[in-house]
């Protein structure tokens, strides 16, 4: 009976320092994350503390892409609305930030990768709605 005590404690002790693992990782994500979105915003001469409260940080958001921030609203319809919502703004704020759509599709879909490049990269805000600049050829 004693060996098998041994034998389970172990594992558990295994598994918590997995978990503990795992929840260290996550929170190096989560510091990532924020710290990426409080530069975009604010690069985008929003205050970069919006990054850290819920709701308001989409509101942030909406008004850096130049949508309205009513579009939220699209995130309470279940499913479709959240990833409507996620790639409308995903592509605003890119064509915002003079990125292609294509980025705009990678920071709906993989945001974790998309805002980090966007902060801390060369990209400059030049306001909603504006256009890519021309290649010249």
């Amino acid at each position: 009976m004693d060996q098998q005590y041994a034998m389970h404690s172990g594992a558990s002790a295994g598994m918590g320092i997995i978990g503990a693992i795992f929840g260290l990782i996550m929170l190096a994500f989560v510091v990532v994350m924020i710290a990426s979105i409080w530069k975009v915003f604010t690069k985008a001469g929003q205050p970069g503390w919006a990054a850290i409260v819920p709701i308001y940080n989409a509101v942030i958001l909406c008004r850096i892409a130049g949508k309205s921030p009513w579009l939220i609203l699209l995130c309470l319809i279940p499913y479709l609305g959240g990833i409507i919502f996620g790639i409308m703004l995903g592509l605003a704020v890119a064509k915002a930030f003079g990125k292609s759509s294509g980025f705009g599709i990678g920071l709906a879909l993989l945001g974790f990768i998309f805002y980090p490049v966007l902060a801390f990269g060369d990209a400059q805000y030049q306001g909603p709605g504006t256009a890519m600049p021309a290649v010249a050829v």
